[in-house]
């Protein structure tokens, strides 16, 4: 019996706004809500700490993030591909 390797994992996209941090950066993730009541689109942003083994990712860079198991009390995501 083969097992398919079927990865749930969700995959968002950002913008790093911080890698101060050693193999850690900052990716805020926007995304668009339509407000319940007045029809209008609202902007809410997130911010997720992701495991960037190179110390690759520069400030104001597009990534996408994936979803990973907790690899410290905040890191939960990891970077998988570099956008620009």
């Amino acid at each position: 019996m083969e097992t398919e390797n079927t990865s749930k994992k969700r995959v968002l996209q950002g913008k790093v706004v911080s890698n101060k941090m050693d193999k850690t950066v900052v990716v805020e993730v926007e995304r668009r809500v339509l407000h319940p009541k007045y029809k209008k689109f609202m902007r809410k942003n997130a911010c997720y700490h992701a495991h960037d083994e190179n110390n690759e990712c520069q400030l104001n860079e597009v990534v996408q993030i994936e979803e990973s198991r907790p690899l410290s009390k905040l890191k939960r995501w990891k970077v998988i591909n570099r956008l620009s």
